[in-house]
């Protein structure tokens, strides 16, 4: 199995006051090529934490994270913005869905952010609809939508762009278990059809059974690993 990321005893320290709070500590992991990984734990484990530092939005303490053989660890600050405009896509517990906008609308805006030229940006946003299963409501705004659905917009214009690797923080926890199951669906579509590889985080014990690896956090360790 191929490995697109892996961390090397990764560690995240942040200070209150005079005391120290590890929220990484000694990590190392392995996330699969074309795979859906979980990042699992209560509130505090650090799996935000985790996720944030793979995609290159917070910078660890110590520690190497690889990404195709290059450590971004040591990349500087415009060569961090670059990797993630290249390579990265990210969904929120918050879709940030701009409401006057519709589904179209939001993806197309996406993909001008993140530089795709204005020959592509139609065509793939229209793909980009329809590989979540949304064809019929590009012409739809956000408050016109289910949640679910609003889900599904913001997992398309994390797509737009063809990243490599998509990183999805608690995407389902404002969804109830069948919509929930509905997001993950349109993730392991994806996985099937565009060969994105994706890493999330949950508390959802729902989800585990769909995932193809699980790493479960405690107090910023490691605790188990299928």
């Amino acid at each position: 199995m191929d490995i697109m990321m892996k961390t090397q005893d990764l560690c995240r320290e942040y200070h209150s006051g005079q005391e120290v709070v590890h929220a990484l500590n000694n990590v190392s992991i392995e996330i699969p090529t074309g795979r859906l990984t979980i990042l699992r734990g209560r509130s505090g484990s650090g799996k935000t934490t985790l996720l944030n530092s793979l995609g290159a939005l917070d910078h660890p303490t110590s520690g190497e994270i690889w990404f195709d053989e290059k450590d971004i660890t040591k990349l500087s600050e415009h060569e961090r913005d670059e990797f993630r405009r290249l390579n990265t896509g990210f969904v929120f517990q918050s879709v940030a869905l701009m409401a006057t906008m519709s589904a179209y609308e939001n993806v197309e805006f996406g993909m001008r952010i993140a530089g795709v030229s204005a020959a592509e940006r139609k065509e793939r946003a229209l793909q980009s609809l329809e590989l979540v299963g949304l064809s019929k409501r590009v012409n739809h705004r956000p408050q016109e939508m289910s949640g679910g659905e609003q889900q599904r917009v913001a997992i398309a214009r994390a797509i737009a762009h063809k990243p490599k690797i998509i990183f999805a923080d608690e995407p389902t926890a404002e969804l109830d278990t069948a919509m929930g199951l509905y997001v993950m669906k349109a993730f392991k579509d994806l996985i099937a059809t565009e060969g994105i590889t994706i890493v999330m985080t949950t508390h959802d014990p729902n989800m585990m059974e769909i995932a193809d690896r699980v790493y479960t956090l405690q107090d910023g360790v490691v605790i188990d690993e299928r």
